[in-house]
């Protein structure tokens, strides 16, 4: 199934669409954080500094007067210098900058929830600098078709009792997010990432790729807000 004929899919399906995180629509707003070049207070200090860097998401996200931060969609981030995970091992590839995933900024210990009913795929804990950290990926279907969302971020007690196959009804909190000692060493908040064909990956698959392969990249997988349907919320 190509990126438009799973658009049409999700969209027939959109009245059974939960939310993935708690959030009032009636109530709370979002804000949108551009973590590319162009945000001149992204410093290398800052960015080195795990308490510095996560005052400055959660006061950003108060002095907007928003539930969480959000964005990230097929962005050139240049945070990702801070960080050799996103770069080749030899230091001659090119680097991966472009993110494919949602990130929904918050406190840590915020519930996730499956947006469709769900089978878990697989989980890790990708504990490299910078990686993930525990992460959890779940298989849906709809109409024959599967297709995977993958949560990086987490708490690790989220994958502690965490099963290969275990069914999670629409709705289902089944995980929350991590602080920096679990998820990779962020500031607190969910990766959220759609995927069609995950191949052989388990419990990982790239969230950044290099800018030079991005319509190959962004192709596989869409923007998650096909199923989180909150940018309508950014003022």
């Amino acid at each position: 199934m190509d990126q438009a004929d799973f658009i049409k899919l999700i969209k027939a399906h959109a009245p059974a669409i939960r939310p993935v995180v708690p959030f009032k629509p009636n109530k709370d707003t979002l804000l949108d954080m551009d973590f590319t070049a162009a945000n001149k207070a992204l410093t290398d200090e800052l960015l080195g500094n795990r308490e510095s860097f996560t005052a400055y998401i959660s006061s950003s996200i108060k002095r907007a007067g928003a539930r969480y931060g959000i964005g990230g969609y097929g962005e050139h981030r240049t945070v990702y210098r801070i960080s050799p995970v996103f770069d080749g091992a030899d230091g001659k590839q090119e680097a991966r900058r472009l993110h494919l995933g949602t990130d929904i900024w918050g406190p840590a210990g915020t519930e996730l929830m499956t947006p469709l009913d769900a089978r878990v795929h697989s989980f890790a804990f990708n504990n490299q600098p910078g990686d993930y950290g525990a992460t959890i990926i779940l298989k849906h279907e709809l109409e024959g078709f599967s297709f995977y969302t993958l949560y990086g971020h987490l708490a690790l007690k989220s994958i502690q009792d965490c099963k290969e196959g275990v069914y999670l009804p629409a709705g289902s909190v089944f995980a929350e997010t991590g602080d920096w000692e679990e998820n990779g060493g962020w500031p607190p908040h969910l990766h959220f990432q759609l995927i069609l064909d995950i191949g052989s990956w388990k419990g990982d698959y790239p969230g950044v790729c290099p800018y030079s392969e991005k319509e190959k990249w962004l192709a596989n997988s869409p923007d998650p807000d096909l199923l989180l349907q909150l940018n309508q919320f950014i003022p």
